[in-house]
């Protein structure tokens, strides 16, 4: 029988380690527990948030709600074609299990994205990426429920309408939307894309370049800069690397010479948040119970006690220094509830 528990502490479930708690939890292995879930909700008349692994949340309050978590497991073969492959994976399974699962299958089109925190199913609704790669160049279809209508739906590459760190599941379906399965396009004859960031120098260093050495070297950076979650909390990346017009760019080298960017197209430029952040002195920076990472700016950590009010008032001021001292607007990646 399926229990939806009720009053559960939601530490465990976030990666920041913030103390809230819901009035109810269903942790939904199947796609009709979701929608029991849903129903029950429904007839309770309360509010519904879906959480995955909770390493992309800020929790600021206890939940008077349905908490559903789409455990679904699995991952199967659904096509095999003389170059690719089609795997259908559940919304539970574990992001990094996934990569690992493809690249020790010989499959390319991940492996840029090893170590990312968190489950598939949240992977097409930030549009996750990393060193060059987002999950949409791989993705082929979402499976899903749609929480008003109960209607379980299918949605194409281009009606999830990705962009960076973006999707419809973040726009008009917000709040809307359950991801059951992810379907993925993966090859067997991968092109490795390894000139991104430092990447490159990471694979030198391993010697041969094979999908295997490719996630090795992005696992090798990311833990090297990025803080252990289940040592102290943190949500990873907690803003967006801003797209800001040439001319804002050019304004902004004039006074900074040694600004990295990455060309987004001829008229547009990203300048990596971390670095921006760094330049107004926030890194290593710690006020109350929360900070910035000593080895990554872009990282927002939780030194044990703190609130999710706290660390959003902490984050609200890095955005209003970034801004006034570069007339840039920093958009936090990590969800707010």
């Amino acid at each position: 029988m399926f229990v939806i528990k009720k009053n559960i502490s939601l530490k465990r479930h976030n990666t920041f380690g913030i103390d809230v708690s819901t009035n109810y939890y269903a942790k939904a292995n199947t796609v009709e527990k979701v929608l029991y879930a849903i129903n029950f909700a429904s007839y309770n008349k309360v509010p519904i948030y879906i959480l995955g692994g909770g390493s992309n949340i800020l929790l600021t309050k206890d939940f008077d709600g349905v908490i559903i978590n789409p455990a679904i497991q699995g991952i199967t073969l659904m096509e095999d074609m003389p170059e690719d492959v089609v795997l259908r994976a559940g919304a539970g399974v574990n992001w990094d299990t996934f990569v690992d699962y493809c690249v020790e299958r010989g499959l390319g089109g991940v492996e840029n994205l090893s170590n990312i925190p968190g489950n598939v199913g949240a992977a097409p609704i930030q549009n996750i990426g990393a060193y060059g790669v987002e999950a949409k160049d791989t993705i082929v279809k979402i499976e899903g429920i749609q929480i008003d209508s109960r209607k379980v739906v299918e949605l194409n590459n281009s009606e999830c309408r990705f962009d960076y760190r973006d999707s419809v599941f973040k726009q008009e379906l917000k709040g809307k939307f359950v991801v059951t399965y992810v379907w993925f396009k993966l090859s067997k004859n991968a092109v490795l894309q390894t000139n991104y960031g430092n990447l490159d120098d990471e694979l030198s260093r391993l010697g041969e370049r094979t999908l295997r050495t490719v996630r090795q070297a992005v696992i090798n950076i990311r833990t090297a800069k990025l803080p252990d979650p289940n040592i102290i909390g943190n949500a990873g990346s907690f803003f967006k690397n801003p797209i800001v017009e040439i001319s804002q760019f050019n304004a902004i080298k004039l006074k900074y010479p040694n600004v990295p960017s990455y060309p987004v197209s001829e008229s547009f430029v990203k300048i990596p948040a971390g670095w921006l952040i760094e330049q107004c002195g926030w890194k290593g920076k710690q006020v109350g119970n929360c900070g910035v990472h000593a080895n990554q700016a872009l990282v927002i950590v939780n030194y044990g006690n703190s609130t999710g009010a706290e660390i959003l008032n902490f984050a609200q001021s890095i955005q209003k220094s970034v801004e006034q001292t570069f007339s840039v607007k920093l958009e936090m990646e990590v969800n707010v509830l």
